[in-house]
């Protein structure tokens, strides 16, 4: 068997692992949305549609 003279292969190394301040970020970014669409499930129900849209158009009118 012959054996190649050439430079040694380099080792890659593992991916670094993700930043742990993007992961708390996401992660956190995704629970205030679940809680949000929990809320949002929750007035429809408890409220009807009607009274549902007109809670967030009123909410958006104060905040504009």
């Amino acid at each position: 068997m012959v054996q190649l003279v050439s430079t040694p292969r380099l080792t890659t190394q593992a991916p670094r692992p993700a930043n742990r301040l993007a992961r708390v970020l996401v992660v956190g970014g995704a629970g205030i949305v679940a809680v949000l669409f929990i809320a949002a499930v929750i007035l429809w129900a408890r409220y009807g549609a009607t009274v549902f849209f007109e809670t967030i158009a009123s909410g958006f009118a104060a905040c504009f």
